[in-house]
């Protein structure tokens, strides 16, 4: 994971597919590396006051410093939010209702990826619940303030394990701990099993997410709000490092010599936050592993109404309804 990778469309996607963002409030989840850290320092650079929810650590303190260092005239607000703990994200939500009147971005990047077989505080399987429904939970609580920008986007981050089977109900109960076990290590080198079974489910709700609000914002004629949708190929980032610590694959596998740095892995995300063309249910990414983050064209069952209804009905059953 030492490689130095060079960073070939980051410049591009700034100059030619983003916007001045002064004025406008933007929140990221997961911004303490990787694509996160590197979507919050280029939303600042362009003005925007950016709210970084993280867990309380070590590491969220040490980003925020690096994030001021590199942009000393950025905004960033701190705001503890758990991702593995629903009454922490209901209070990060809260805390921005109580700060600001309105939000113009937000950004659900944060993930996990291929952890162990086990459940959250709140029982939920952990990759399900930090992944998709936590983000499902954010984006209910803020949506009253997404609706007083003349321009919001929900961003949702899915990756190339979106593709396989459909959504299956059981990976969104209080099942966690119970879905398959941690899998064989030759499963885990293969980057097959129950681990990367569980992590195509949450890369695949995010996508169903996304499809799901455009077809609920279609259908109240809401024009004001975009849901978008990105991935990021492979990129270098800690989410291998993290898995490989749990046991779920190896970090300098051959398989990462495709991978492109956090910087570019990063584009698709900033493309759906700041690019003036965006349209609601606009998917950006490179074509495959790597590559510039083009607009492209979602497979087909990523919002097919089956995918849709059971990640709004299994999130719905586990933080509420949400209506919009």
């Amino acid at each position: 994971m030492s490689r130095v990778i060079e960073t070939l469309h980051l410049d591009n996607v700034i100059a030619n597919h983003s916007r001045d963002m002064r004025g406008r409030v933007a929140a990221v989840t997961g911004t303490t590396s990787g694509t996160g850290y590197v979507c919050a320092r280029e939303l600042a650079k362009r003005g925007a006051t950016v709210l970084l929810l993280n867990r309380r650590s070590s590491r969220s303190e040490s980003s925020l410093k690096s994030l001021q260092s590199e942009v000393p005239s950025g905004t960033f607000v701190a705001v503890t939010c758990d991702l593995q703990d629903f009454a922490s994200v209901r209070e990060a939500a809260a805390e921005i209702n109580a700060n600001y009147n309105r939000l113009d971005v937000l950004c659900n990047n944060a993930g996990v990826m291929a952890l162990r077989d086990q459940a959250t505080i709140d029982g939920y399987d952990v990759q399900m619940q930090t992944n998709c429904i936590s983000h499902f939970l954010l984006t209910k609580e803020l949506f009253p303030l997404l609706m007083e920008s003349d321009d919001a986007r929900i961003v949702n981050h899915s990756s190339m394990a979106r593709i396989g089977g459909p959504l299956e109900a059981e990976y969104f109960g209080r099942n966690g701990g119970n879905l398959g076990g941690d899998g064989t290590e030759e499963e885990n080198e293969r980057i097959t099993g129950p681990r990367w079974a569980r992590y195509h489910q949450t890369k695949l709700a995010n996508c169903a997410f996304t499809y799901g609000l455009k077809e609920r914002f279609d259908g109240k004629g809401i024009k004001n709000v975009k849901a978008l949708l990105a991935h990021p190929g492979l990129s270098m980032t800690s989410l291998q490092l993290t898995t490989a610590e749990d046991g779920g694959m190896d970090a300098e596998s051959p398989f990462m010599n495709n991978a492109q740095s956090a910087e570019d892995g990063a584009t698709g995300i900033i493309r759906c936050c700041m690019d003036p063309e965006a349209k609601s249910g606009d998917f950006y990414g490179p074509p495959q592993w790597r590559g510039f983050p083009d607009l492209i064209e979602p497979e087909d069952y990523l919002g097919n109404a089956q995918n849709i209804a059971t990640n709004w009905d299994g999130c719905e059953a586990a933080v509420g309804a949400f209506e919009i």
